[in-house]
């Protein structure tokens, strides 16, 4: 993730897949200079800003089944939130590039601290029109549409999160495009979605592995923080298409900007531990710094809900509602609010080909 001064870094939440600047990033991190960014969008033409840029990953029924043999349960259960893959793979190894950084970004297997939820207002049972993050508890259809991503990107293994939406073809799932590719960098491998993913591993609706990715080109040409949607297409489960058996979300561009919103995901560093649906609710509103596009929610979930849903127009009885923004970065010297790219007619575009596809 790149983004230009005098802007405050900000820190891709699980995918930074793009960012050296971790969420927790000491004061001397915050205002580091990024002059790639602007540049490098500003020389996009308009034109191309809605170019729709596609990989195909899994090649047919031999190739899915390797991807979902790759996937064993120890390695679903120690693969590491996304925005550490700056540290994992470009850092000298894991262990030597956390020295020094005492639990920051980490997931909780790693940092030593506790893997339960710390405080009390994130077990509410009854859901609220306002959180900043507390356990969804109430069941209904998001439940089942909103799932974990499993992906594995420079031989390293990372998580994400992402929903399903109604799509002509049945197999349509939105989420981040730090979750499908490293901006500029290399595309995803082993992109499995697990929805209705619950503690301990539980898989009740089956795996899907991606047949096809789509990002925008802003995103995979420069790694503008304003295009980072990801749609992927994914191949069927025992036969069946994955929104036959979920349901699906409604989805929607071009929305009214501001009203309210529900952000759902799987964060993993503490307080919380990836094995639990979690939400966000309240207000949205305009990037304060004027670099994107996106919206802010309040929310303080933190990696690997990256790629989560944000539902318009939610009810909190059906847990239906419309995708209009899905969780891609935090700032780093705000850890309060997460912020949503929006939905235009690039997002359109690749929900377009996807559904195609």
């Amino acid at each position: 993730m790149t983004l230009s001064t005098p802007m405050l870094a900000a820190v891709p939440l699980v995918a930074g897949l793009m960012g050296p600047a971790l969420v927790g990033a000491t004061p001397t991190q915050q205002r580091e200079p990024r002059p790639d960014r602007p540049a490098a969008v500003q020389h996009l033409p308009a034109a191309k800003r809605s170019e729709v840029v596609e990989h195909v990953a899994a090649r047919g029924s031999a190739d899915q089944r390797r991807v979902l043999d790759y996937w064993t349960p120890q390695r679903m259960a120690a693969a590491l939130p996304i925005d550490l893959l700056d540290i994992v793979t470009k850092g000298g190894g894991l262990v030597s590039g956390l020295t020094g950084k005492a639990g920051v970004g980490l997931a909780p297997e790693l940092s030593g601290a506790t893997t339960k939820v710390a405080t009390r207002r994130h077990l509410s049972a009854r859901p609220q029109q306002r959180t900043a993050g507390s356990r969804w508890m109430t069941g209904g259809a998001v439940t089942r549409t909103t799932g974990r991503v499993f992906l594995t990107v420079a031989g390293a293994d990372f998580v994400c999160s992402a929903s399903t939406v109604r799509s002509a073809n049945r197999d349509v799932v939105v989420t981040a495009g730090h979750c499908v590719k490293d901006g500029t960098g290399q595309w995803a491998d082993n992109w499995t979605f697990v929805p209705g993913y619950h503690e301990g591993g539980g898989q009740p609706y089956g795996r899907y592995p991606a047949r096809r990715m789509f990002v925008a080109a802003p995103w995979s040409h420069a790694a503008d923080d304003s295009y980072d949607v990801g749609m992927v297409a994914l191949a069927t489960s025992s036969g069946r298409h994955v929104t036959d058996v979920v349901g699906a979300q409604e989805i929607s561009f071009d929305a009214p900007r501001g009203g309210q919103a529900f952000g759902f995901g799987y964060p993993a560093d503490p307080p919380y531990n990836g094995e639990h649906l979690v939400y966000c609710a309240g207000p949205l509103h305009d990037d304060p710094h004027g670099e994107t596009r996106d919206q802010g929610l309040g929310c303080d979930m933190t990696a690997g809900s990256s790629g989560g849903p944000w539902l318009s127009r939610f009810d909190l009885g059906s847990g239906q509602g419309t995708v209009t923004s899905v969780s891609s970065f935090k700032y780093s010297d705000d850890h309060r609010t997460m912020y949503g790219p929006y939905f235009s007619s690039s997002a359109k575009a690749l929900f377009t080909a996807a559904e195609r596809s």
